[in-house]
């Protein structure tokens, strides 16, 4: 049997060892409860100190935050990522070029008829006994016309470079004499001639070159390649869904981008078309992310994220497309500028292919 003071002793030792082991359980779990990165400890020394942790709790005085702090700490577990890729498609910018000069803007109409007027003021004067005989048809015609413009020129309306008005050679705000019209009017009229033959003498008829403005342009039809004759027009196509685009479509098997783009015009637009791939490299790209991704493929684990689109540039020679018995599902299309390809395709889309695109 111990003694009073023998027993007091040991009491006393217990106590400062539990005393100890309680004080190290409220250290370990202060360190426990600050974030990982504060105490840069991995995960397998974590787990080290969790063993201590439980150890010094049962030996000490059992306390339930350690159990709290024990279940916090989720258990390290191992999976199988999934691959992620994209579908790679080829695309084709298929164009038609400009048939025309642009248009002139109005300042460039007055500059040039300008530019006309005071050369006929610089030039030396006309003398068309050098190209034509006196009191022939020919020169009985000449003077007919040079009394109705005062000029020789043809084509910058009623002008007298020699008079006392000669100076003021200007045309006037509002004028129509700058205007192409109102030019291919005035050559027109001026190569008609008159015929005594068979009768009293009448002007023979000059055909007038093709209007600049044509019957498709005129009806909105956007299907036809004879509109926007000094434009630069696209052709786009849709599906069953309703959106427009460039003609696309997946690569099959170990096929180039360029035999991709040959193989998919004809697919969409049929045999009728002249067209010419420029070019071996695409010009651009765009990029459709999906917004679930799919399972490719289940044993590779490849998930698919979207669709990437590499376009390629070709030109329509000759021909028209033709969507009868085409393998890809379209059912329009149409050939628009760029500034009308802004208002057909989607935001996402016109972003990535704006700068493909020519302004005229």
């Amino acid at each position: 049997m111990f003694s009073g003071n023998a027993r007091l002793g040991v009491h006393q030792l217990l106590l400062d060892e539990m005393t100890r082991g309680y004080n190290e359980s409220r250290r370990l779990l202060s360190q426990l409860n600050r974030p990982l990165a504060n105490q840069g400890i991995c995960k397998s020394c974590l787990r080290a100190l969790n063993r201590r942790y439980s150890t010094a709790a049962a030996e000490g005085v059992p306390n339930p935050e350690l159990t709290l702090v024990s279940q916090q700490v989720p258990p390290v577990t191992t999976g199988t990522a999934l691959n992620e890729a994209y579908q790679i498609q080829a695309g084709v910018v298929l164009s038609r070029p400009p048939l025309l000069t642009r248009d002139l803007h109005p300042f460039e109409k007055a500059f040039f008829f300008y530019q006309k007027r005071l050369n006929e003021r610089l030039a030396l004067p006309f003398t068309r006994y050098f190209y034509y005989q006196r009191d022939t048809p020919a020169d009985i015609d000449w003077k007919k016309k040079i009394k109705e413009r005062l000029t020789p020129a043809r084509d910058i309306g009623v002008y007298n470079a020699y008079n006392k008005e000669g100076w003021n050679d200007e045309i006037l705000v509002g004028a129509t004499e700058s205007e192409p019209e109102a030019i291919v009017d005035a050559l027109v009229k001026d190569a008609q001639v008159e015929s005594e033959e068979d009768g009293p003498a009448k002007k023979e008829k000059v055909e007038k070159p093709m209007p600049r403005i044509t019957k498709a342009d005129k009806a909105g039809d956007v299907r036809s390649l004879n509109r926007a004759l000094s434009r630069t027009l696209y052709l786009v196509v849709t599906g069953s869904k309703g959106v427009w685009g460039f003609p696309s479509g997946v690569l099959e098997g170990k096929e180039s981008l360029q035999r991709a783009a040959e193989r998919l015009l004809v697919q969409a637009g049929g045999v009728n078309m002249n067209t010419w791939i420029v070019g071996h490299h695409p010009v651009g790209h765009h990029v459709h992310k999906f917004w679930m991704p799919k399972l490719l493929d289940e044993e590779k684990k490849t998930k698919l994220l979207g669709e990437k689109t590499f376009f390629m540039k070709a030109r329509i020679m000759a021909g028209q497309a033709n969507l009868k018995d085409n393998k890809l599902g379209l059912q329009d299309y149409k050939w628009l500028a760029k500034d009308e390809l802004q208002r057909e395709l989607h935001p996402s889309y016109w972003n990535s292919v704006k700068n493909m695109l020519v302004e005229r």
